[in-house]
């Protein structure tokens, strides 16, 4: 989460995008590392081309950022979400664990725990 929070302050006022990479085990999602991909980014959106992941990457979500104190999936975000992992985080600004929120591939709020 420190990296996410480190990531999202350095890359404002743009956006940054990555995959969640990791595991679920007995209904706990643990997340090992972030993949970066190719794309571009603007300070209203990030596009990623996922089409240049590699094979053996295990993704389970994504998280961005939004330049923005609000949290709340764009149409475009919840095109993503669909098509790309169960787990999906988007961190607003001021970037801190409280304006990271999850959803789940239908753009509905997921509640979690950091342990």
């Amino acid at each position: 989460m420190d990296e996410i929070i480190q990531i999202a302050r350095q890359s404002h006022p743009l956006e940054f995008m990555a995959l969640l990479e990791g595991k679920i085990h007995e209904g706990v999602l643990k997340v090992e590392g972030l993949v970066f991909l190719p794309g571009e980014t603007s300070n209203q959106s990030a596009v990623m081309k996922t089409f240049m992941m590699p094979m053996t990457t295990e993704t389970v979500g994504s998280v961005h950022s939004h330049p923005i104190p609000n949290a709340t999936p764009s149409t475009a975000d919840l095109h993503f979400f669909a098509k790309n992992g169960l787990f999906h985080l988007i961190i607003a600004q001021p970037y801190t664990e409280e304006s990271m929120i999850g959803y789940d591939t239908f753009g509905e709020m997921i509640n979690y725990r950091i342990i």
